[in-house]
């Protein structure tokens, strides 16, 4: 028991640590007791990340349904700190959210664009966080196989649902969001998208 006190005190002060290096132009998370440091990503990884996020957030915006985040904003859990790809809380989580806010609690959407190096924590540590933490949808977007993978908390374990690089994909979370797959990782897919979501 007192190695376990030690162990979870020294793991408390390198957290302290962490939020007094951590800034807004380097992406680091606190996994597991570690500080991570994330290496720059692939163009690939940057324009899936940066298309779901634009038709998420203003659907959301357009439907006033929440607050969506994109990869610097820091999700603070029980022991870990992310930072997701692409996140989402509902307005009634969110109305209390300040412009000066530094970290967050778990979002109700989380989905997160694999890399060789981030796909084992995204699929395990984080995975298994979210879940434990009640974020009720999670997706996995794979640049390099162009699909979506769609989980669904069901009794504290997320459920596969959807797995496809095609067809249509419907969130149960962000109520009325649906878009193809395509949409996510071609510009003209998911400008078409965008037109819908502006109901052009």
């Amino acid at each position: 028991m007192q190695e376990l006190q030690t162990a979870l005190h020294q793991e408390n002060e390198d957290r302290q640590r962490f939020y007094s290096t951590v800034d807004e132009n380097r992406k680091m998370e606190f996994i597991n007791g570690k500080i991570v440091f994330q290496s720059p990503v692939k163009k690939s990884h940057n324009t899936a990340t940066g298309r779901l996020y634009r038709l998420v957030s203003i659907f959301a915006d357009v439907h006033d349904l929440g607050f969506t985040g994109i990869e610097k904003i820091m999700v603070s859990l029980t022991r870990n700190d992310y930072e997701p790809d692409i996140c989402f809380w509902s307005a009634k989580r969110a109305k209390d959210f300040t412009d000066d806010q530094m970290k967050f609690p778990a979002p109700d959407f989380v989905a997160e664009v694999l890399s060789k190096s981030t796909e084992k924590t995204d699929r395990e540590t984080k995975m298994q966080d979210y879940a434990k933490h009640g974020v009720s949808e999670y997706w996995i977007v794979a640049p390099k196989t162009k699909s979506v993978e769609q989980y669904k908390l069901v009794r504290g374990e997320y459920d596969l649902i959807f797995k496809a690089p095609t067809g249509i994909i419907k969130s149960f979370t962000i109520k009325g969001f649906e878009i193809p797959i395509e949409a996510i990782f071609e510009e003209k897919a998911n400008l078409k998208a965008l037109r819908q979501v502006l109901g052009e």
